[in-house]
């Protein structure tokens, strides 16, 4: 870890506790996607409430990676967002280190703390601006914190942190455009690292990248977190990728966290039924010439899902229960996980 992070008292002493560096309690992000206000009145129509986060906790010790996976749509990116605060919760909380980040990021501690908290956004072509040279992207997080004001040693700065993701300080000149989607997604992870953060938010970042680049990408942020000790949730729907990447693997669908366990325990015992059938989608060479189980069903409308169990309408062990109640995410088996038919013992 590097010099500025163990410099602060606090951080040694939680080290010293072990006690987890991020922990997400009882999260929830609610969205008004009411038609305007006119229109309700006008054609009686109700407001509409879009649940994109409901009740997800989970905690990431520190120098480990915890990966979400989960359909497009179930509230990943988000539960990213939530953490880096660009949206507020509707309800539960996140701490960091021990601190409300919520409440801190209103505050004149909040650009402490976003110093500690970085992104890395899914898509490499939007998330750099085309009209800066790369000089100006990666140094502006040190400009913008007042980390290095001097020109020289900001150029310096900038040059070690292209270094440290694989490129050349020659391209500090140049333009966006001038390189290819790996690349600039390189550049992405210097920008986040030029702050040296504890905790990095990664959103899909490889996701937008042709297979043999995502492995150099993903190599590079393997040995930054074992080099500076870095903390990662790492957002996918990629599980090859997320076996290579992750400690332990959240599973969501509809906004709603539905298992939780470590890696190896996950892809070699998963408790929950969805789980279940996103693994079984996956081609294994060893499994060549075998009919897979495609995951069935569409996800329902998170405007109008289900009762109880939102998995039920898709889910060849419900029953009436499941339709009826909805599970809790409780320990069973070793792991976390929401399923009344778990718990029944009924698969």
């Amino acid at each position: 870890m590097n010099t500025a992070v163990m410099s602060s008292p606090e951080t040694t002493v939680h080290s010293a506790q072990g006690a987890p560096l991020v922990v997400a309690n009882d999260l929830a992000r609610t969205f008004d996607v009411s038609p305007p206000w006119l229109n309700r009145v006008l054609e009686r129509k109700p407001r509409v409430l879009l649940h994109a986060v409901d009740g997800v906790s989970f905690s990431i010790e520190r120098g480990k990676t915890l990966a979400l996976v989960g359909e497009s749509g179930c509230g990943k990116s988000t539960v990213a967002r939530l953490l880096v605060g660009l949206y507020g919760p509707t309800r539960g909380g996140f701490q960091f280190d021990g601190q409300d980040a919520h409440a801190a990021f209103k505050t004149s501690e909040g650009r402490k703390l976003r110093r500690r908290i970085q992104m890395i956004f899914q898509d490499p072509y939007a998330s750099l601006n085309p009209r800066w040279i790369v000089q100006d992207i990666v140094g502006e997080p040190l400009r913008e914190h007042g980390i290095l004001t001097d020109k020289a040693a900001l150029k310096q700065r900038v040059g070690e942190l292209l270094q440290s993701v694989g490129l050349s300080p020659l391209d500090m000149g140049k333009y966006p455009h001038q390189f290819s989607g790996g690349q600039r997604q390189r550049i992405s992870i210097a920008r986040a690292l030029a702050t040296e953060p504890e905790f990095l938010v990664c959103d899909e970042p490889t996701s937008a990248l042709d297979v043999s680049v995502q492995a150099q990408v993903l190599n590079i942020m393997k040995d930054l977190q074992r080099q500076q000790g870095l903390t990662y949730l790492f957002i996918s729907h990629n599980l090859a990728v997320v076996r290579h990447v992750a400690d332990q693997v959240g599973v969501m669908y509809l906004g709603r966290l539905i298992e939780v366990a470590d890696k190896q325990a996950l892809f070699a015992t998963p408790q929950h039924p969805y789980t279940r059938m996103l693994l079984d989608a996956i081609p294994q060479m060893k499994h060549t010439g075998r009919a897979r189980t495609p995951v069935q069903g569409e996800v329902p409308n998170p405007l109008n899902p289900p009762t109880g169990c939102a998995f039920h309408p898709r889910c060849p062990h419900a029953n009436a229960r499941c339709s009826a109640e909805r599970p809790k995410l409780q320990a069973l088996n070793g792991v976390q996980v929401a399923c009344h038919a778990v718990e029944e013992g009924r698969l």
